[in-house]
């Protein structure tokens, strides 16, 4: 069993705190500027105090996420992988990366740290998706895709095969 603080204590944080409790570890609390909000246990800037947990940023916004992963690079990142996706025994999944219920990451798929691989999301094989990415609700991205840093695919987008996408891409819905 794993202790994990998510960084954000937005939507998107909340629905990584879903996973953790579904996967059976243990969420001890968000850290955000905005202490305000539910379920905030300090600040970001107050991470170091946790060192002997695990951490994930639940943050959707791609350059937010390289930021806040970069001034922190000593932090243990946590994978959280929904109980209802279907991962291929041989993906490769990078640290801080969520993927979220009924998405599929087919074989030889590699998905780089700190994405996001959103609700019913479909990685086919031989997929590379490198760091940073978001690959949002419903999008599809057939055989042999390759998806440069930072871009985002948007909601209901479909990626035909054997197509490189740039960094800091956006790809709008459907």
């Amino acid at each position: 069993m794993c202790d994990v603080i998510i960084i954000g204590a937005g939507g998107h944080g909340q629905v990584i705190a879903d996973i953790i409790n579904k996967k059976g570890d243990r969420f001890c609390g968000f850290l955000d500027d905005d202490t305000s909000k539910h379920g905030v246990i300090g600040t970001v800037d107050e991470c170091k105090k946790y060192i002997d947990k695990y951490f994930i940023i639940g943050i959707g916004n791609n350059e937010t996420r390289e930021k806040i992963s970069k001034k922190y690079p000593e932090l243990n990142y946590y994978t959280a992988i929904h109980p209802k996706a279907i991962v291929a025994e041989n993906a490769m999944i990078g640290k801080g990366t969520v993927v979220m219920p009924n998405a599929v990451i087919n074989v030889n798929a590699k998905i780089g740290n700190h994405c996001i691989i959103n609700t019913s999301a479909v990685i086919e094989h031989d997929n590379i998706i490198f760091d940073y990415v978001h690959i949002s609700p419903g999008a599809v991205l057939c055989g042999t895709v390759s998806v440069g840093k930072k871009t985002h695919i948007g909601a209901s987008a479909v990626v035909k095969n054997n197509i490189a996408i740039s960094d800091n891409v956006l790809i709008g819905c459907g």
